[in-house]
C-alpha cells in the first residue's frame, strides 16, 4: 500500500490494480500506465463553466436515461486490442471534467469501465498538453463518440466526432455560436450561457 504519491516511481508502468492500492489524497490519472497529476484545485472560471455545462447536460440527459458524471469520477478505458476488464490489465484511468454515459452496463460502484458517449475536458493552465494530446489519443482509441475541449481563455469549444475510429474536428465554436451535438441532436444551447 502506498500512502504518499512521492513513493510512486514515475518511470514505472502501473495498472488499475496498482491504482486501487494507493491511499493518498493527491488526484492522479493513469495514461497508458504512466502517472499524471490531476493538478491543483480548478480555478473559479473552470468551476463556473463546469457547473453551467453540467446544468445543461443534466437537463438534457436526465429524461433520456443517460448518466452525467463530473470529476472526480474514475473512467477506466479498456485497451482496444485486449478488451480485458481485469484490473491488472487496465492501464488507463481518467477523470474527465464531465462525461455522459448512456449504457448502464459500463457503470459500477468504482466509476465507469469503457468509453463514455460524450467527454468534456475544460482546459486549465498546465493541463492543455494532457487534454489536447494524450487524452485526445486515448479517447479516440477507446471509442468515445464525441469529445469536447473547452478553452475558457479564448471562450471557444472544439468538438470532435468519432467516425471510422478516428476523431473528425468540427468547426471551432466561439462565444456567439450555438452549440449542437452531433451525437445528441436535441442538445443545443448558446455558448454565451456557458462563458458568462
Amino acid at each position: 500500500m502506498i500512502t504518499d504519491s512521492n513513493e510512486l516511481d514515475l518511470n514505472k508502468t502501473y495498472s488499475y490494480a496498482d491504482y486501487l492500492t494507493w491511499q493518498f489524497d493527491d488526484r492522479v490519472e493513469l495514461l497508458n500506465g504512466k502517472i499524471f497529476s490531476v493538478g491543483s484545485t480548478p480555478n473559479t472560471t473552470h468551476q463556473r463553466i463546469s457547473r453551467e455545462l453540467a446544468g445543461v447536460l443534466y437537463n438534457f440527459s436526465h429524461p433520456r436515461s443517460c448518466n452525467l458524471f463530473a470529476a472526480p469520477f474514475d473512467v477506466r478505458l479498456i485497451d482496444s486490442n485486449k478488451k480485458s476488464k481485469l484490473d491488472k490489465e487496465i492501464f488507463t484511468v481518467v477523470q474527465p471534467d464531465l462525461c455522459v454515459i448512456c449504457d448502464d452496463s459500463k457503470i459500477d460502484e468504482r466509476g465507469a469501465i469503457g468509453a463514455p458517449d460524450l467527454v468534456i475536458e475544460i482546459l486549465s493552465p498546465g493541463n492543455s498538453n494532457k487534454e489536447m494530446k494524450y487524452k485526445f489519443d486515448l479517447y479516440e482509441e477507446a471509442g468515445v463518440l464525441e469529445y469536447w475541449i473547452v478553452n475558457p481563455a479564448d471562450k471557444t469549444i472544439f468538438i470532435y466526432i468519432l467516425k471510422e475510429n478516428q476523431f473528425i474536428g468540427m468547426h471551432p465554436l466561439i462565444e456567439e455560436d450555438t452549440i449542437q451535438s452531433r451525437l445528441f441532436p436535441n442538445l443545443d444551447f448558446q455558448l454565451a450561457k456557458i462563458f458568462n
